[in-house]
């Protein structure tokens, strides 16, 4: 039983053991070349941190330990130079109090880490072939992304997988787009004619699904009763001021008749009761009540005929409103029509993109599910003075500073590139 178990361990074990064996040997294997960048840092003395390149010579400039030769070294050898190198120096420091003092540097405090690394560079069948920065563990495909993705010729696919289900979500964004455009337009048309409802053969030649078109069709019809509910009722509304505006206009005109009519009466009394007083027959009193009488009744007229002509004056104003509700709405209609024309043309088009778009992606799909095409990836890298090729790499390929990636798309007979 526990012979079985050792077994059985040693079958899990193993391999995990040999990855790390694998792995091992290519972090220590790194070693520093021309293009890197090390942080070199003392504990306590800020002053004294540098980032420092490695020079064409391999070799790097730091203050008190002067030129250091790091080429060829690894990162840990190159920090245990420059331990040495720093170790006893004496740094003179200036207190916050303007005292000045001597510190010896310890060999433990100095620290020198990569910090940026020489980059790498991608070429052949990506997007953005050229110079790019390298990220420790970073893979090829890693590379390939920031380079764009593959590019094979009149598209770049980064992952023609994904891509076609992007695709597919834009040409279906773009079908409801362009089928809205298509019912506004129709909804539009209808409300000038004063229709209550839209011409449902847009639905036939739909590029949508029939519920989904329905649907649009549903909430424009709805907004098209409701925007002619609204229009009737501010017509209606209007309508009824004016015939409000009539009325009062017959009753006050007929009033100012009355009134008219009371003024005289008022103005032929005090006459008389004039000449009476004049003969000596009439109390002075009484002329004064008469004269009174003729006051308040043309005050009444003049009140009456005031109040006429602001309810004409309304009555005006409503007219007006009455033609301009018509032109305005006209006007509107028209301005969203022409903008509903202009947005389909666009939705239009976009759709004529996508489905392009989405036929060249699928067709890449269908080569590289087939095995018809796929990318051959190669690695070229900087061994000592000698550059090694690394063919039949994969995506998940480990890239170290320095490498260059070149990227082939090719059929799998002939080795033939996509295009």
């Amino acid at each position: 039983m526990r012979g079985r178990i050792r077994t059985q361990l040693y079958r899990w074990l193993a391999p995990a053991a040999g990855l790390l064996l694998c792995a091992a040997p290519a972090a220590a294997a790194y070693r520093l070349d021309v293009g890197d960048v090390l942080e070199i840092a003392v504990a306590g003395m800020p002053e004294l941190q540098r980032r420092i390149a490695v020079q064409l010579d391999g070799t790097i400039s730091f203050p008190m330990l002067g030129t250091l030769v790091v080429l060829g070294l690894t990162p840990s050898e190159a920090q245990a130079r420059i331990q040495a190198g720093l170790a006893a120096k004496i740094v003179r420091q200036r207190t916050a109090d303007g005292r000045e003092t001597a510190a010896t540097i310890d060999p433990s405090d100095v620290t020198a880490a990569v910090v940026e690394y020489r980059p790498i560079y991608v070429s052949g069948d990506v997007t953005k072939p050229g110079e790019h920065p390298y990220r420790p563990l970073m893979t090829a495909h890693q590379a390939i992304a920031i380079s764009g993705g593959y590019d094979v010729g009149l598209a770049s696919v980064n992952n023609p997988f994904l891509l076609v289900a992007d695709l597919r979500a834009d040409y279906e964004t773009s079908s409801i787009e362009m089928v809205k455009q298509q019912i506004r337009v129709a909804r539009v048309k209808a409300e000038l004619d004063g229709k209550d409802q839209i011409d449902q053969a847009i639905l036939l030649n739909a590029p949508v699904a029939r519920s989904t078109a329905a649907e649009i069709m549903r909430t424009a019809v709805e907004e098209l009763k409701t925007r002619l509910t609204d229009y009737g009722r501010e017509k209606a509304y209007l309508q009824r001021g004016m015939a409000q505006a009539d009325a009062q206009i017959g009753v006050l005109t007929e009033q100012v008749k009355k009134e008219e009519e009371g003024v005289q009466a008022d103005s032929e009394e005090l006459e008389r009761a004039l000449d009476l007083f004049k003969k000596g027959t009439l109390l002075s009193q009484r002329v004064t009540d008469d004269r009174r009488a003729v006051l308040l009744s043309s005050t009444r007229k003049l009140q009456t005929e005031a109040s006429l002509m602001q309810v004409r004056k309304q009555q005006g104003d409503l007219a007006r409103q009455l033609e301009k509700l018509d032109d305005q709405r006209r006007i509107a209609l028209l301005q969203e029509m022409q903008d509903a024309s202009v947005k389909l043309g666009e939705a239009r088009s976009k759709l004529g993109i996508a489905e392009e778009k989405l036929q060249y992606a699928a067709t890449i799909k269908s080569q590289l599910t087939s095995g018809k095409a796929r990318p051959r990836i190669t690695v070229l890298r900087k061994e000592g003075a000698n550059w090694q090729t690394l063919a039949g790499a994969d995506e998940e390929f480990e890239l170290q500073p320095g490498d260059v990636v070149e990227v082939t798309l090719r059929r799998e007979a002939g080795e033939a590139d996509v295009r």
